[in-house]
């Protein structure tokens, strides 16, 4: 049985498209970004024939893509009473969705940059090499990602209203950092 595709609204189409557009600038696959972007703004739980048949895409590429957000912790498989179909549901807490993203990517992109950094580091030391412009540059990124990492690891701990409060008092914060230090 082929499933209806859900009516969606213009509004709601350019979102989708749009959020399958920032997907790949971010290196996230488009459909991946597409089915989440669905899930996020859909008013009920959908099961992948829906998804498949208002994005009209592949049901393997749908499958894929609700495994990689599943694996990613921003939708969650749900359950609907007299239907033995996976459902699927986004997080709709925004802060919290951005939060699990920002985690997710430290753990694949930052956390192992700063260990081949760590590596390269003691490599230079051990073959002698030192000072080598290339040591010095990646002396300092190391200290730069080092630095980000921790900050962020500190502010990702705060609750959500403490965060937003950070984030709304803006230029506010300067006031309280000495200048040049």
């Amino acid at each position: 049985m082929i499933e209806e595709p859900i009516s969606l609204t213009p509004v709601q189409q350019k979102f989708i498209l749009h959020w399958g557009e920032m997907g790949t600038r971010w290196g996230i696959n488009r459909t991946v970004a597409q089915v989440h972007a669905l899930l996020y703004i859909s008013a009920k739980p959908l099961h992948a024939e829906e998804i498949t048949s208002t994005l009209q895409v592949a049901r393997s590429n749908v499958s894929n893509s609700l495994k990689e957000l599943l694996g990613w912790g921003i939708i969650r498989r749900v359950h609907v009473l007299a239907d033995k179909r996976d459902h699927f549901e986004s997080l709709s807490d925004v802060w919290e969705m951005f939060r699990i993203i920002l985690d997710e990517r430290k753990k694949r992109e930052i956390d192992p940059t700063l260990r081949l950094l760590e590596e390269c580091m003691r490599e230079f030391r051990e073959s002698g090499e030192t000072g080598d412009p290339a040591e010095k540059r990646l002396k300092e990124m190391h200290e730069f990602l080092r630095i980000t990492s921790s900050w962020y690891g500190q502010i990702s701990q705060w609750p959500t209203k403490m965060l937003i409060q950070f984030f709304k008092a803006g230029d506010k914060v300067r006031r309280f950092l000495k200048p040049g230090s």
